[in-house]
């Protein structure tokens, strides 16, 4: 199976805010086709990061040759189910992703994984998939495993799919390649964006502590700008990860990922993709 590239709309938060027509048009330009979208719940309502109405995202779409293939949103209590459904439906987008979350001990995650099933039985049923994207505090371990293990174990196969971010997952102190195998066909998405060399502590467990309370507080102070690259700029081994996920064939699409860039937006992820588009031809397996 060929990999397609994608992006992760989140990467150019700022543009689209300034011109979200005018930010996907320069997307088609570089050759972005794929797109993974980002919706939240606003005092207006439901967003997708601009002054844009789902029926006119799809018509940007369908004029710009481009299409959505999944979605981020936060998955909780709180989430507005039937309004994200019937408009990723209008969009054409199938798959919604949680962004995140956070759990403090092993019961968080069993209580998580119990509502996940819910909800991606919920999305089953209007034709939809559900799946999880990690940061880093997913590889924290409680009572001898760690919070993805746990995930592996207690959701649905069929009903709970995995994005995995190659970047969070060495940040976790894991190896990306590993879990490729551990997550096996429960990973059809990934997460691509690059480590600096300058960053002197990689793993952040050893910053937080491993029995640490991971919460947003301190995801915010992982997002520091210089702890971030474009693709092919760093030093992770991304070669080597898509070359084990295009031999096990699970993975349909990589997403370039920016979560914050000193740099111009649009410029960054231009070079990602330059970068990742020649390392996939060099892999012999890239779709646009």
């Amino acid at each position: 199976m060929s990999i397609s590239i994608g992006l992760q709309l989140f990467s150019v938060k700022n543009a689209l805010k300034e011109d979200y027509v005018g930010t996907l048009e320069r997307l088609a330009a570089i050759g972005y086709r794929n797109l993974e979208l980002v919706i939240r719940k606003t005092d207006e309502g439901l967003s997708f990061g601009g002054d844009i109405t789902p029926a006119q995202l799809r018509n940007q779409l369908d004029r710009l040759g481009m299409k959505a293939v999944g979605c981020h949103t936060r998955v909780d209590s709180q989430t507005e189910w039937e309004g994200i459904i019937a408009a990723n439906q209008e969009i054409g987008n199938k798959d919604i992703g949680c962004s995140i979350a956070f759990f403090s001990n092993k019961e968080d995650v069993l209580d998580f994984c119990r509502s996940f099933n819910r909800y991606g039985e919920l999305l089953h049923k209007h034709g939809m998939q559900l799946y999880y994207h990690n940061h880093f505090q997913e590889f924290q371990v409680f009572e001898g495993q760690t919070v993805m293990d746990l995930m592996l174990e207690h959701t649905d196969a069929e009903l709970v799919k995995f994005e995995l971010d190659s970047y969070w997952a060495v940040r976790g102190g894991v190896d990306p390649v590993s879990w490729l195998h551990k997550l096996g066909d429960r990973c059809r998405m990934l997460h691509q964006k690059d480590l600096p060399a300058a960053v002197q502590i990689v793993n952040w467990f050893d910053v937080f502590g491993a029995d640490s309370l991971i919460t947003i507080d301190e995801l915010y102070k992982t997002q520091l700008a210089t702890d971030f690259t474009q693709i092919g700029e760093g030093v992770l081994d991304i070669k080597s990860i898509l070359q084990e996920a295009a031999k096990l064939g699970h993975a349909e699409y990589v997403f370039v990922e920016q979560d914050v860039t000193s740099g111009d937006e649009l410029e960054g992820v231009a070079l990602s993709y330059r970068n990742l588009e020649s390392l996939l031809q060099t892999l012999g397996d890239v779709r646009a």
